[in-house]
């Protein structure tokens, strides 16, 4: 009788650094820094810039939902979506625009068109609370949104590229 070898997981924690290097989140904080005309956050890391799109869940239950989304909730959400359409463009070479509904109650749409085609189509909803629990959650759906994107530009190229 021989003895199987047990194997346990080897995870190896992902470093900040490593999300701070992937493409949607370089996008992200070149989008911040390039909202900032006066020089206010060129003192500040990137994780600091990052830190209004990191809540705890503690933080989370502390936001109230009621009442109109807070302005820069509502622009923290179009720079994150503004990213995302960028680095598209970059991807693929073929221009994209983000276009964004919202009910003063927090409820809306966001969509990114390429050509004809829509490449990114979210619903939005209780938008008072917009925020991923970590750095990793924040570039893993910034990265999965760039993805798909790309992947419906690739499917799709005719459409993507009509009237252009």
């Amino acid at each position: 009788m021989t003895e199987s070898a047990t194997l346990e997981p080897t995870t190896t924690p992902v470093s900040d650094e490593t999300y701070l290097s992937m493409p949607f989140v370089q996008q992200l904080i070149k989008q911040l820094r390039a909202q900032d005309i006066n020089g206010t956050w060129d003192n500040k890391s990137d994780l600091q810039l990052l830190k209004p799109y990191i809540h705890t869940a503690e933080e989370r239950r502390a936001l109230p939902i009621l009442g109109d989304p807070d302005p820069e909730t509502l622009w923290h959400l179009e720079i994150f979506y503004n990213a995302i359409a960028v680095a598209v463009e970059r991807e693929t070479g073929q221009m994209v625009s983000p276009m964004m509904k919202m009910s003063h109650e927090g409820f809306g749409r966001m969509v990114l068109i390429a050509g004809r085609l829509v490449v990114v189509n979210k619903q939005l909803r209780d938008v008072h609370r917009f925020g991923f629990s970590s750095l990793a959650k924040l570039s893993d759906a910034g990265t999965k949104f760039l993805d798909e994107a790309v992947s419906m530009i690739r499917s799709y190229p005719a459409v993507a590229q009509y009237g252009a």
